[in-house]
């Protein structure tokens, strides 16, 4: 079994970073923060991190440059001994001593030593990189920095090996006083960047304080005046408004919908409900010794009650499709035949209209059968209602390549083009029709166009006043 480092590493890090994560968001889950404070926290935090960074990469250019001085000095020096036509290589050792310079020079084939100011040999365990040696590091004594470098040159003709080393210590208590002014200055900005991204963080999020005020004032009463103020804002603050100002007009739509469905609906009952205590009371005063009397009552009454009846059923179908809690139980039919059966029923029940289907093809139809014929059931009565005596309605079926296409036409009292656009609202109902008096609750567009809808598919009306109107109803084909 191979060992995967990888792996290993991520299963170790599951196991302990994880666990300390989650414990860290529950203890902070613990306090309520604030936005500004939040940000002003990681703005903190990103100083903090970048400043000891920066601290960092300038200690380590400051003591760089104070090598490359060194070793400038360093040359010269030796340049200095390499001119001097002396038999011997002798450099300055005070002056070496005073800058931190110490040499070793040895001949290469002799493995003479021409010059060694050295005094003692660098520690290899605590050599960085093979050439920094660092000490006391953990003790309380001071911490010494040496470079160590060799290389081979010729120096007076001869081959010699030069082994240099930098010493850094005064370079280091310079950065370590430089460090110390640089922490303090740097304590100073983070303390006046703090405060002053504070306020620039409430200012900020003013917009959002105001969306707040702002929405906690809505109520039913205003939801149509009060909106977010979008003015002089510029960023993502902006879109957020914009959004939720978008999403209370559609509130409000769906408020104003509400109440007018409620207005109509109670607008509805009103009547068959003032027809019902009108002959309640008409009861009362005449008793049931007149029989005439008596019938026209029970009639009405029962007239009322199917038409109440109706409309509580169509407001308990579109109640349980706003709520999304109407189904449909789909299976495959032959819609031919459902149309041709409706077609004979309403031969049967109108006499006065003349009825044709002219084409009724087979067609294979998914989709619940019941609602289907519910629909389809509510286009041929709204021909029948809107139409005269003597006028044609005409009932198609047909197949389009495996597309079932109905269409319902009549030669009726038509409709104008703002009828035309209105129609499939709930409760619309045209000038022309209430003038004529014309029953109806209009819901059953309504109902008609959510079952096609639920079956994916589409309404097509053409209509022309006093001329007809024709419905066309497509139900594509569902594998």
């Amino acid at each position: 079994m191979k060992f995967n480092l990888k792996e290993t590493l991520r299963q170790l890090l599951i196991k302990i970073v994880l666990p300390f994560r989650k414990r860290r968001e529950k203890w902070l889950g613990n306090f309520r923060f604030s936005i500004a404070f939040r940000i002003s926290l990681n703005y903190l935090k990103l100083l903090i991190v970048n400043g000891i960074l920066f601290l960092c990469f300038f200690s380590l250019l400051f003591l760089w440059s104070g090598k490359m001085q060194l070793e400038e000095k360093g040359e010269v020096l030796l340049k200095e001994a390499v001119a001097d036509n002396a038999g011997n290589l002798e450099l300055d050792r005070s002056t070496c001593e005073l800058l931190g310079i110490h040499y070793s020079i040895t001949e290469e084939g002799t493995r003479k030593v021409l010059f060694n100011n050295i005094e003692s040999e660098l520690v290899k365990e605590k050599k960085l990189f093979g050439r920094i040696y660092v000490d006391n590091l953990i003790t309380k004594g001071p911490l010494t920095i040496i470079v160590e470098e060799g290389k081979k040159t010729v120096i007076q003709g001869r081959s010699v090996s030069v082994l240099v080393q930098y010493n850094l210590s005064d370079s280091l208590n310079q950065l370590y006083k430089l460090l110390l002014w640089m922490c303090l200055l740097f304590a100073f900005f983070l303390y006046v960047i703090t405060r002053k991204g504070r306020k620039s963080d409430i200012s900020l999020l003013e917009p959002i304080y105001e969306m707040s005020d702002t929405a906690n004032r809505l109520t039913v009463n205003n939801l149509d005046s009060r909106r977010l103020n979008v003015e002089g804002t510029k960023n993502e603050l902006k879109d957020l408004a914009a959004v939720i100002n978008n999403m209370l007009d559609r509130l409000e739509i769906s408020y104003e919908s509400q109440k007018q469905f409620v207005s109509d609906a109670s607008h509805e009952l009103r009547t068959p409900i003032a027809v019902i205590q009108g002959y309640a009371n008409l009861l009362n005063r005449w008793g049931t010794g007149n029989e005439e009397v008596l019938m026209e009552s029970i009639d009405a009454i029962n007239n009322e009650a199917k038409f109440m009846q109706d409309l509580v059923e169509k407001l308990l179908f579109l109640s349980r499709h706003d709520k999304k809690t109407l189904k449909l139980e789909k299976s495959r039919f032959n819609m031919c035949q459902i149309v041709e059966d409706m077609v004979k029923e309403t031969n049967l029940v109108v006499k006065n209209r003349i009825i044709e289907a002219p084409v009724l093809q087979d067609v294979e139809v998914y989709g619940d059968k019941q609602s289907l014929k519910q629909a389809i059931r509510i286009f041929i009565d709204n021909a029948v209602k809107y139409t005269n005596d003597g006028d044609t309605i005409t009932i198609t079926c047909k197949n389009d390549d495996g597309d079932c296409v109905i269409e319902v036409k009549d030669t009726g009292i038509g409709m104008t083009r703002k009828d035309v656009d209105n129609i499939f609202e709930r409760f619309y109902r045209s000038d022309q029709v209430r003038n004529a008096k014309i029953s109806g609750h209009g819901l059953g567009l309504s109902i008609a166009k959510l079952i096609i809808l639920g079956h994916t598919g589409k309404i097509k009306v053409r209509s022309q006043l006093t001329k007809g109107t024709t419905f066309t109803i497509t139900l594509p084909k569902r594998y």
